[in-house]
């Protein structure tokens, strides 16, 4: 399959199967089916503990499975409906982005787990994108009501997800290493799907394995700066120092897919279709719309100057952008940056555009993301495209349009994948 310019901008069949394509090449590569091998420790005198959380862990521990030549137990946690079987380490499902009692209770076995291991045993951990919502336990003094609402809140305030994982650590009592030392003194590896900008393992799951130590006095100023309200327990859990002994704790890391690996899986399939790729970058941050209009001059330039590349091409990034509620709609991260992208295109012809979260599931709705085509470019769109990003109603659009892209979960989650088309 390939794509020739065409300057009259009249439009070419395919842009939605290119783009999926190119989409499911970055899904392909993100899953962890196969990535084990090379990356095992020795098998342990003792036994083998596989404790983990997150969207795609329940995957990750039945690929560990087939991989690993000796018996093993264990629990992780995921997303309700994200669940796969598994021989005998047990999956327990639990509430995201928002956590519940069931997760509290898992949370609750997997550290249990983890104080049950001797210096002879092996912990395995497994993490992906979510692990944060789905592994939660607050520290002493603080209720989990009072847990859920701090977390409702800096997710609605549009705070970078390094911020919301920074207050998450502090007011744990598993995340920022505390897995890693109730396991102390058995060997800890820990295996990533990395869902955040610049793969750092101490931010995925808000680093619950990582040893490192945890600021609270920083925990305190991200609340401020967000205006999130607490209460004197909270404040007084905050004011404690952090816990000791963190160092004594290993701390072995493998990433086994991150956004990166998902980009260059995409740019090698577009090289097979003819296009020329040019990755944007892999931890792309900042409000979704900002972002949208930001790729818009990107593309605009590059259809109507060759610059920086010559069409047929197409730009590829990841990342995760944030979205700051304004109005009252329905809509992710993903389809607002759609939205705001084809806005600030205005109108130019021969450009198409996909925007999917990973994971499956783009915000809080059914759909993993959408995409558009020059249908959706057309002056006539403008007016609507701007009064659905004024309400934060980007979903409603894109259903209309039926250009809606629907997976369920993919039990795999890398973060936002973004693909511009440009002939």
């Amino acid at each position: 399959m390939s794509l020739n310019r065409n300057d009259t901008g009249a439009h070419l069949p395919g842009d939605q199967a290119v783009l999926r394509s190119l989409f499911q090449a970055a899904l392909e590569a993100s899953y962890p089916d196969g990535k084990f091998a090379g990356r095992l420790p020795p098998r342990p005198r003792g036994r083998t503990i596989v404790l983990g959380a997150g969207k795609a862990t329940a995957r990750m521990a039945a690929a560990f499975e087939n991989a690993w030549d000796a018996p093993c137990e264990g629990l992780v946690v995921t997303r309700y409906g994200h669940s796969v079987a598994t021989r005998s380490i047990r999956v327990l499902e639990a509430a995201h982005p928002v956590p519940d009692e069931s997760g509290q209770e898992a949370t609750r076995q997997i550290l249990a787990y983890a104080q049950s291991a001797g210096p002879d045993d092996l912990v395995v951990v497994l993490m992906s994108g979510g692990a944060s919502s789905l592994l939660t336990l607050p520290v002493d003094g603080i209720s989990f009501v009072e847990k859920q609402e701090i977390n409702r809140q800096l997710l609605r305030s549009g705070a970078p997800i390094s911020d919301i994982n920074c207050v998450r650590k502090a007011l744990s009592a598993i995340k920022g290493g505390k897995l890693a030392l109730a396991a102390a003194p058995a060997r800890v590896v820990t295996y990533i799907i990395s869902d955040v900008p610049g793969d750092d393992p101490s931010i995925v799951g808000s680093g619950p394995s990582i040893v490192e130590p945890v600021s609270t006095e920083e925990a305190i100023a991200i609340l401020e700066r967000y205006d999130i309200t607490v209460s004197p327990a909270v404040q007084q859990a905050l004011g404690k120092p952090s816990p000791t002994g963190l160092e004594g704790a290993s701390n072995e890391v493998h990433i086994i897919a991150s956004p990166r690996m998902a980009l260059l899986a995409a740019a090698e399939k577009a090289g097979t279709l003819g296009l020329a790729p040019l990755i944007l970058g892999d931890s792309i941050e900042g409000e979704a719309r900002e972002v949208g209009a930001c790729m818009a001059g990107m593309a605009l330039s590059v259809r109507r100057y060759g610059d920086p590349l010559q069409p047929p091409c197409v730009l590829l990034s990841g990342g995760e952008t944030t979205v700051t509620l304004r109005g009252n709609g329905r809509g992710g991260r993903n389809t607002e940056f759609l939205l705001s992208l084809a806005l600030h295109l205005r109108g130019e012809r021969g450009i198409a555009a996909l925007a999917c979260d990973t994971d499956g599931i783009d915000g809080s709705e059914d759909n993993a993301g959408a995409w558009f085509d020059d249908k959706l470019l057309a002056p006539s769109e403008r007016a609507r495209q701007q009064a659905a990003l004024d309400r934060n109603d980007a979903y409603t659009y894109f259903a209309e349009a039926g250009t809606l892209i629907t997976t369920g979960p993919t039990l795999t989650n890398v973060n936002d994948f973004r693909a511009i088309l440009i002939r």
